[in-house]
């Protein structure tokens, strides 16, 4: 089993600046590929971010390519989403998710993952 708690949202302006954390507890974060997921209103969720248990390989979205960077502190069991840039287009729930049957190959595809957290809300104003 895995908890997965996320933090750091909030209202920011366009063109700002906000860092999500997503700690996890139960089994060791280090086992596992972990990723980021937003929801918009009216909209399905999707993929926009994913790292591999050692941090050496990442994928992004198209649409946070060069503005967005996803890292994680396996010492403290926590991933982050650096979000640099902030669209209105941003404003969504933001997902963290685990990935508990791959370890080195990250992935985009929501059904792959098994553990999510609540979501944390981040909303860009313009």
């Amino acid at each position: 089993q895995v908890q997965l708690v996320e933090s750091g949202g909030g209202l920011v302006q366009a063109g700002g600046s906000l860092r999500l954390a997503c700690a996890a507890s139960g089994r060791a974060s280090s086992n596992y590929v972990m990723g980021w997921f937003r929801q918009a209103p009216g909209k399905e969720r999707e993929f926009v971010a994913a790292i591999n248990w050692s941090g050496g390989s990442t994928s992004y979205a198209d649409s946070v390519k060069g503005r967005f960077t996803i890292s994680r502190d396996n010492a403290k069991n926590t991933e982050y989403l650096q979000m640099n840039s902030l669209k209105p287009e941003d404003t969504a729930v933001y997902y963290c998710a685990a990935n508990t049957r791959l370890r080195y190959y990250t992935s985009s595809l929501i059904q792959d993952y098994d553990y999510w957290g609540q979501g944390t809300q981040v909303t860009v104003s313009s």
